[in-house]
């Protein structure tokens, strides 16, 4: 059986487990266009994996635009409403249920742990095939998303493991950044669209393709594998 001490596995959810950073992307998009903000996906994309009120902040910021409390309220509920219509079109990213299912079975705690709200990340983990008792952290867990630290400790403190023993895999440098706020080991996945340089400056321990590339190095990240 293989084994990683007394740590566990974190994972981000978007880009990281599912194929679902485009779908959120556009369904900014639109958002934005409701609230009257026309701006190209890529400098959308680059946002992506941050708390939704940094997300609306920053983008603010880089457009010069200003709304009111209600109107960035509407602009998020926008983006909810449009994500849920997309998300029949998410799929598992390659080696995701296979990666879970190994820890799992090797009895190797994990948990995600999205910025996402519960409503909208409850449907996205379905789409892995699990169910509402799956291990999970949201934006409505704490005072502060990524790339704050709050997420990961929380899900660490849930699985009952020290955060410094725990892997953070994720897709973004936010998660990254997170990771190493909260002492955790990084491991970064290209699979969300972010390059390897950047992963690597935002603290990446080690940069894989996807969960099934993870899959084939977890000995990389100190699980040992039968025989190992």
């Amino acid at each position: 059986m293989a084994t990683s001490g007394d740590g566990a596995f974190l994972f981000d959810l978007d880009g990281t487990l599912v194929d679902s950073v485009y779908q959120h992307v556009l369904a900014w998009r639109e958002a934005l266009e409701a609230a009257g903000i026309k701006l190209s996906v890529w400098r959308i994309h680059r946002r992506i994996g941050m708390s939704g009120g940094l997300f609306v902040n920053a983008l603010l910021r880089e457009t010069g635009h200003q709304l009111t409390p209600e109107e960035i309220t509407r602009m998020q509920q926008v983006h909810r409403e449009t994500y849920a219509r997309e998300v029949a079109q998410v799929r598992p990213l390659p080696g995701a249920r296979e990666l879970l299912a190994y820890l799992s079975q090797a009895g190797i705690p994990w948990i995600i742990a999205t910025s996402g709200r519960r409503e909208t990340a409850a449907s996205t983990v379905r789409v892995l095939g699990l169910d509402a008792t799956a291990p999970l952290v949201t934006r409505d867990d704490v005072r502060r998303a990524k790339p704050d630290p709050d997420l990961f400790l929380v899900a660490a403190q849930r699985l009952g493991v020290p955060i410094t023993a725990s892997v953070v895999v994720g897709d973004s440098v936010w998660d990254l950044l997170a990771s190493r706020r909260a002492g955790a080991l990084g491991v970064g996945l290209l699979s969300g669209g972010y390059g390897l340089d950047e992963l690597e400056r935002a603290g990446a321990y080690r940069v894989y393709d996807d969960p099934a590339d993870l899959l084939r190095h977890l000995d990389e990240v100190g699980v040992r594998v039968p025989g190992g």
